[in-house]
């Protein structure tokens, strides 16, 4: 078992975080399921709710109270990585969310784990991974598995080619790089920067060109790669 540093929304007065209610995004009904039996056996969560869309969930973090945690698969039929996990941090900052998902890249667990999220489990894990998870975070530490290995993070300009990629861009481009790392629409820059939104769209396609990726969220996790801490982060 891997925890990781006190997680930023933890309590911080050594007493353990309330983990009571839980929303599980997730759109295989008998793994939603198995999830929602395992919160019960682990932690005694018994107000659960489940949705199977990450619209379903922002419609549902917008019109009640938020969960204690949300569980959260990467691969949603309206949504494929970290933007699924950036969206509902922004509905919903207060909540902790996990990631559970059977994409096991580590990029991708290091990019999550930068975008906010508390914790990471892979799908399948035995109950027991589940309970040292909840432990973790219910005393306001951040978690992975036993023998998940993070890549390290490479050092700016030569020899690092997302570094290099993202050094391509202009100084605007930098900047709709970092809202779109914020997990900002083209219509939020566009009124962020007082520009039109078509002119956010060109300089999209034009930043995903010099990255090399064809979706935001390659894009997000070009800009991981390269530690580019000018570009602001991924926190909301």
């Amino acid at each position: 078992m891997q925890q990781n540093a006190t997680h930023p929304e933890s309590n911080r007065d050594g007493q353990n975080r309330r983990i009571e209610t839980a929303l599980i995004v997730e759109d295989h009904p008998l793994f939603s399921d198995a999830i929602s039996i395992t919160l019960r056996m682990v932690r005694g969560i018994t107000d659960v709710t489940a949705v199977e869309t990450l619209n379903e969930a922002i419609i549902r973090l917008e019109s009640a109270p938020p969960p204690d945690i949300i569980l959260l698969d990467l691969n949603l039929p309206d949504v494929d990585g970290l933007e699924g996990l950036l969206r509902v941090r922004r509905a919903a900052p207060g909540s902790l969310v996990m990631i559970v998902s059977s994409v096991t890249d580590p990029r991708i667990i290091a990019a999550a784990m930068s975008a906010g999220a508390a914790g990471f489990v892979p799908k399948h894990s035995q109950r027991h991974v589940y309970q040292s998870a909840f432990d973790a975070l219910a005393r306001g530490e951040s978690f992975l598995p036993e023998g998940t290995v993070l890549p390290r993070p490479s050092e700016g300009g030569s020899g690092n080619p997302a570094a290099d990629r993202v050094n391509s861009l202009t100084q605007q481009q930098a900047r709709i790089l970092a809202l779109i790392c914020e997990g900002k629409f083209n219509k939020q820059i566009a009124y962020e920067l007082s520009i039109a939104e078509t002119t956010v769209k060109a300089h999209v396609t034009s930043i995903m060109r010099k990255l090399g990726v064809n979706s935001r969220t390659q894009a997000v996790l070009v800009a991981q790669e390269a530690r580019i801490g000018n570009l602001g982060s991924f926190e909301t």
